[in-house]
């Protein structure tokens, strides 16, 4: 089983192409998450927060800024 990760640019034909591409590799993929989104997790894995955050997460890539705001409540996204 696999999340794969992919620039927040992407469109829904870039997706699936990355999904297809996993597929052939012989990968079963669960999920295609923004690397943002990605980042949020990572974020909120090795945290021990208590009650609900906002989170905001800067991504910055070679030729992209992404920003995502995300909710975590004891550690879980909302």
């Amino acid at each position: 089983d696999a999340v794969i990760t992919v620039p927040a640019y992407f469109n829904d034909s870039q997706r699936q192409a990355t999904k297809d591409a996993g597929a052939i590799a012989g990968l079963n993929v669960m999920r295609i998450i923004n690397e943002p989104t990605a980042a949020a997790l990572a974020y909120g894995l090795d945290k021990n927060l208590k009650g609900e955050r906002n989170v905001l997460i800067f991504d910055l890539g070679g030729g992209t800024f992404d920003v995502s705001i995300l909710t975590i409540d004891e550690g879980s996204l909302l």
